[in-house]
C-alpha cells in the first residue's frame, strides 16, 4: 500500500505531490465518493473514482489536495461497477487505494457501532473526534484495531512459509497470529511460532507496520532466526509449511501485503529466484 497511513490529524504524504489531511467534519456539500459495499469499491469508467454530491449520511475522510474525500457503505454511484478492493491494488493510483482501505475500515466501525454496546441506544457521531456517543449513557465507542504479528523466521538461508489450513489458499506465506491480552509483542510471535510450527526463535527484529483493513488489523512485521525445535505444523491452523530457498519459492502473495514484502526482503538479501509471481 503506498505511502504512510496515520490517525488523527495527522498529514498523510502518499507521494511527493499528493497529501492527504484527515479530517472529521467537512461543510462541503459534493466531494470524491469511496462507495464501499462488503470489501469491495465502487468504481466508474478506467476505474475512476466518482465525485458528487453527498447528504449528511456521508463520512467525511479528508481532503486529498484539497478535495474533500467521503465515504459511503450503500447505495452505489450511477455508473460505477463494485469491484473487490484485493483487485484494485496496482489498477487505481496509491493515493486512492490508501483512502478506499481507511473508508473500508471506517465504515464498518461507523455500521458496527450505531447501537450502544452498554446499554443499547442510539448512537450518534461526535462533530469533533472520531467517535460514536451513546444518546442515554454517553459511552463511546472509536475505531479500533487488532494487533497482529507477522514474522519471517529464517534458518540456514531457507525462509519458513506455510499455507492456511482455514482458508486453503493457493499461496504459502509467512506465519501470523493475533495478540493477546496481556501480552508484548515478543511474547506473542514466540507464542504463535510455538503453537502453529512447534519451533523457538531468536534475534527478533522490528521490521515495519501495515493497517489491513479488510480484517479491521494492524498487521506488525518482524524478522526472526530459527533457535531450536524442528517443524511441526498445527493441522487446525497450517496446511502444509517447509523451509524453502530463496531461488526455490513457492507461489507466495502478492505486493500488496506486508507478507509480501516480508518475503521480498529475504530474497533481496539472500539472492534472486527463479519464479516468484509480481
Amino acid at each position: 500500500m503506498g505511502g504512510l497511513l496515520g490517525t488523527g490529524h495527522r498529514l498523510i504524504v502518499l507521494e511527493p505531490s499528493v497529501v492527504f489531511v484527515p479530517a472529521i467534519m467537512s461543510t462541503a456539500v459534493a466531494g470524491r465518493l469511496y462507495v464501499v459495499i462488503g470489501q469491495a469499491l465502487c468504481v466508474g469508467d478506467g476505474h475512476a473514482i466518482p465525485s458528487g454530491a453527498i447528504s449528511s449520511d456521508w463520512l467525511h475522510l479528508g481532503s486529498i489536495d484539497g478535495e474533500p474525500c467521503f465515504a459511503r457503505g450503500e447505495s452505489p454511484p450511477d455508473g460505477t461497477t463494485a469491484v473487490p478492493l484485493r483487485q484494485l491494488y496496482g489498477v487505481i493510483s496509491d493515493e486512492d487505494f490508501a483512502i478506499a482501505a481507511r473508508a473500508l475500515g471506517l465504515l464498518a466501525w461507523d455500521r458496527d457501532h450505531r447501537h450502544c454496546g452498554r446499554c443499547g441506544a442510539p448512537t450518534e457521531r461526535s462533530p469533533v473526534e472520531r467517535l460514536r456517543a451513546c444518546t442515554r449513557c454517553s459511552h463511546t465507542a472509536y475505531p479500533r484495531l487488532s494487533p497482529a504479528v507477522i514474522v519471517l523466521v529464517e534458518r540456514d538461508g531457507r525462509v519458513l512459509l506455510a499455507r492456511n489450513a482455514r482458508t486453503k489458499s493457493p499461496f504459502h506465506s509467512v506465519l501470523a497470529g493475533f495478540v493477546e491480552v496481556g501480552e508484548s509483542l515478543e511474547e506473542c510471535i514466540a507464542r504463535e511460532l510455538f503453537e502453529e510450527a512447534g519451533i523457538a526463535v531468536r534475534d527478533i527484529r522490528y521490521f515495519g507496520s501495515q493497517p489491513w483493513p479488510l480484517s479491521s488489523s494492524l498487521m506488525i512485521g518482524f524478522t526472526a532466526q530459527w533457535a531450536g525445535g524442528e517443524l511441526v505444523a498445527d493441522p487446525t491452523e497450517i496446511f502444509e509449511a517447509d523451509w524453502f530457498a530463496p531461488g526455490e519459492l513457492p507461489v507466495v502473495p502478492p505486493r500488496l501485503s506486508i507478507a509480501r514484502a516480508l518475503i521480498d526482503d529475504f530474497v533481496h538479501r539472500h539472492g534472486t529466484p527463479t519464479h516468484i509471481r509480481p
